[in-house]
């Protein structure tokens, strides 16, 4: 009996490590490092996304599983790190091998602002994710006749240049546009521009929506409180960064919605943190209310209770 269970062990570990990811299960679970990188850099975190999906097969090749390679690129002649060899436009090519998948996102950044054939590709507007395919496909980047379309077409099918304002698939509610203000939930409504930025209200509570280059620092200081009740106010560790046309809270949220706001519905992608502000609502509160877990996330179409607690 020991030994069939040692086998059934051997066999249930053989099949996890074969399983495959969905493109959505790795843009899930990989895109805070594209985000992370854009904010390095400035590459979109779209195009990271959608070269990675394509790249690695959604972290399913060979070379992604083994080597921790998701943007398939070649040694070179002054690559110094380890290699692999597979074969690609011709037999037995030299592939970089990387300890971690986070290697792999730094090296490919690294590798595209320090080669000058890429050069251009940083004068484009940063959500500018067309021009950036096209440009990666006319600078060699792949030999794929259609390669930029394929990028702009998992970008698009899976709304990817959200993630260039943090806002797709669960991190942040922003806006794209100053009009959108009045949008919404019928509670926001646009007030007097503070220090230049705009301020709306969310739930009765002041919120201010941040401009490019604005930090928690430059805020506290333009709002004129401390640089720790803004990072406590939001729910965001020190040392976050607010992305443009972010809400940020300048007083603290309250820990339930209005009375006419009782539930949401969670859509594809909403994260809890996303969840507690739009609605004004403290995090920690609201993970108890709904008797999750911290960290945890709603799936799509599930209900998520603002103001009491959700039935057992």
């Amino acid at each position: 009996m020991k030994h069939v269970l040692i086998l059934l062990l051997f066999i249930t570990a053989g099949l996890t490590s074969q399983a495959q990811f969905t493109r959505e299960q790795y843009i899930r679970k990989y895109q805070l490092l594209a985000i992370e990188e854009m904010g390095r850099s400035g590459i979109p975190a779209s195009i990271k996304m959608a070269q990675a999906c394509l790249e690695s097969a959604n972290g399913n090749s060979e070379l992604s599983r083994k080597s921790n390679n998701h943007f398939g690129i070649k040694c070179k002649s002054y690559w110094k790190g380890q290699k692999v060899y597979y074969d690609d436009d011709a037999r037995g090519e030299c592939f970089r091998k990387y300890k971690s998948v986070e290697e792999s996102y730094i090296d490919h950044t690294n590798f595209l602002m320090g080669n000058p054939r890429y050069a251009f590709l940083f004068k484009l507007p940063p959500e500018d994710y067309k021009g950036w395919a096209k440009g990666l496909k006319e600078a060699g980047y792949a030999t794929a006749r259609h390669y930029d379309k394929t990028l702009i077409k998992i970008i698009e099918d899976h709304k990817l240049y959200r993630l260039d304002y943090k806002q797709s698939l669960g991190q942040l509610p922003t806006y794209e546009r100053p009009q959108q203000l009045n949008e919404g939930m019928s509670d926001r409504v646009a007030i007097n521009p503070f220090n230049g930025r705009q301020v709306i209200k969310i739930n009765g509570l002041k919120a201010v929506v941040a401009r490019p280059d604005d930090t928690y620092e430059i805020l506290a200081q333009a709002t004129g409180i401390e640089t720790w009740e803004i990072y406590k106010f939001n729910d965001r560790a020190a040392g976050y960064m607010p992305q443009p046309n972010e809400v940020v809270y300048i007083e603290s949220k309250r820990r339930r919605a209005p009375r006419n706001q009782a539930f949401h519905t969670a859509e594809k992608g909403e994260t809890m943190h996303f969840i507690s502000q739009r609605y004004g609502i403290k995090l920690k509160p609201l993970y108890r209310r709904n008797r999750m877990e911290p960290g945890q996330q709603p799936n799509a179409g599930d209900v998520v209770y603002l103001r009491n607690k959700k039935p057992k």
